[in-house]
C-alpha cells in the first residue's frame, strides 16, 4: 500500500446524502454526492427509512460517476474507508456493507473512521489553506450534529468540549422555517428571508449561556428552548391578529443561534489558549454565521478557517481524507469486526483498528448491509431487521 500518497475512495452515509469521495494523499479528485433530500421535503425532515432505501439506490451510480471523475479503476485504490458512525443507523448500515464488500473483493485494507473527525478532515483538501495547525478548536454545525472540539492531532487525538442537549443547530432551522411557513430544508430558506429582517428586532434566547449554566455547560448549546420561543412569539402574534414579521423574526432567529454559537467557540480558544478556529457542517454555508465567526474571531486575534463550502456539508471526501491521513501517519487498517454505530463517541476516530482493538460493534453480518461486488461497482440488499429498510 502507498503510504505517501494513498489513492482513497471513501463513502458516506450518516444521514441523507450518498457521498463518495476519492482522494490522492492531500488532493482531492472526485467528490460525488446524491442527495435525498427532496424525497424527505414532504415530511419536513429526514425519514431514516426513507434515508436507508435512498442510499441503496444511489451506491452504484455515485461509485460509478466518482470513478469516472477521478480516472481511475477500483483495482488501482490503495484502501477504502467508510463512516462507522455517528449518524442514522439504517443509513449507516448501507455505507459499511458496501464498503466491506468492495474492501473484501478488491482485497484493499479498509479504514473505518468518524464521522465527525472527518468533518475536520476537511480542511486538509482545501489546495489553497495552508497546513492544518494544531491544537485547534474545532465548531461542527449541521442538521443532526452541533459539537465543539479540540483537535490536538487530526488521527490521534480528539477531546468532545461540548455538544448539544438537545436539537442541533439545522435541526432547529427547519423547526422554525416550519413555523415561519417556509420549505424544507429551513436553513437556506432563513437566510434568505433573514437578509432582508432585522438581527435586533425581538431577543430571542441564547441556550445555555447564562452564569447558573457554566458550570456544567460551558461548551454544550441547546436550541429547543430556542425553537419554543420563536413558536411562542409567533402564536401570540397570530391570536392577537397581528401580523408576523418573518423576515424580523427569521433574522433574530439566526442571530441568536449565530450568537452562541461563535460567543462559546470563541471561549474555547481563549480558554485552552489555541488561536485557530475551525468550521464545519453543513450548517456553515449560513452567510451570516461566517461573517459573525470571521468579524469576532479577528477581533479576538484567531485565525479562522473555513473549508470549501463543498465540503462542509455530508461528503464521501472527508472521509477518504481522513483515512488518507491515517495511512500516511502509519495507522493500521481495520478489521471487519465493526458495523454502524449511531453514538460512536468523536474521541473513536478510528474503529476497530487491527492489532489494537479487536471488538466493536457486531461482526460483519451484525445487522449491517450484506453487499455484493458485481462488475467491479456494489449492488446491495439489506439484512431484515426492526425498523431497518429491505429490499426484495
Amino acid at each position: 500500500m502507498n503510504r505517501t500518497e494513498p489513492l482513497v475512495l471513501g463513502i458516506e452515509t450518516s444521514c441523507d446524502e450518498t457521498g463518495i469521495g476519492i482522494v490522492r494523499g492531500r488532493t482531492l479528485l472526485s467528490n460525488t454526492i446524491a442527495s435525498s433530500m427532496d424525497e424527505h421535503a414532504r415530511y419536513g425532515g429526514v425519514v431514516p427509512e426513507i434515508a436507508a432505501r435512498a442510499h441503496l439506490e444511489a451506491m452504484q451510480p455515485a461509485i460509478n460517476a466518482a470513478l469516472g471523475e477521478a480516472g481511475i479503476a477500483l483495482a488501482d485504490l490503495d484502501a477504502v474507508a467508510v463512516t462507522s458512525g455517528p449518524g442514522l443507523a439504517g443509513a449507516l448500515m448501507v455505507g459499511v456493507g458496501a464498503a466491506k464488500a468492495l474492501a473484501v473483493a478488491l482485497d484493499k485494507p479498509l479504514y473505518a473512521v468518524n464521522h465527525l473527525v472527518g468533518h475536520v478532515g476537511a480542511d486538509v483538501l482545501d489546495p489553497d489553506a495552508p497546513p492544518l495547525e494544531y491544537p485547534t478548536i474545532a465548531l461542527l454545525v449541521s442538521g443532526g450534529h452541533t459539537a465543539l472540539l479540540l483537535v490536538r492531532d487530526l488521527v490521534s487525538d480528539v477531546e468532545l468540549l461540548g455538544e448539544t442537549v438537545d436539537d442541533a443547530a439545522g435541526e432547529a432551522f427547519d423547526k422554525v422555517a416550519r413555523v415561519l411557513g417556509l420549505p424544507y430544508p429551513g436553513g437556506p430558506e432563513i437566510d434568505r428571508v433573514a437578509a432582508s429582517g432585522d438581527p435586533k428586532a425581538i431577543r430571542f434566547p441564547r441556550g445555555l449561556s447564562l452564569p447558573k449554566d457554566m458550570a456544567r455547560h460551558r461548551y454544550d448549546f441547546s436550541f429547543s428552548g430556542l425553537k419554543t420561543a420563536v413558536a411562542r412569539w409567533v402564536e401570540q402574534r397570530t391570536d392577537a391578529g397581528e401580523p408576523v414579521p418573518v423576515a424580523d423574526v427569521a433574522a433574530s432567529f439566526r442571530e441568536a443561534v449565530v450568537d452562541v454559537l461563535v460567543t462559546k467557540a470563541l471561549a474555547a480558544c481563549a480558554q485552552y489558549d489555541v488561536p485557530r478556529l475551525l468550521l464545519g457542517g453543513g450548517v456553515i454555508a449560513n452567510r451570516r454565521l461566517r461573517d459573525v465567526a470571521a468579524e469576532r474571531a479577528s477581533a479576538a486575534g484567531v485565525t479562522l478557517r473555513v473549508p470549501p463550502l463543498s465540503l462542509c456539508t455530508d461528503n464521501g471526501a472527508m472521509i477518504a481524507a481522513l483515512a488518507a491521513e491515517l495511512i500516511m501517519a502509519g495507522r493500521e487498517p481495520s478489521t471487519l469486526n465493526f458495523g454502524a454505530d449511531s453514538t460512536l463517541p468523536v474521541t473513536e476516530i478510528q474503529v476497530a483498528e487491527r492489532g489494537v482493538s479487536e471488538g466493536g460493534a457486531g461482526g460483519v453480518a451484525r445487522g449491517v448491509v450484506v453487499g455484493s461486488v458485481v462488475g467491479g461497482v456494489v449492488a446491495g440488499s439489506a439484512a431484515t431487521g426492526p425498523g431497518q429498510v429491505s429490499r426484495a
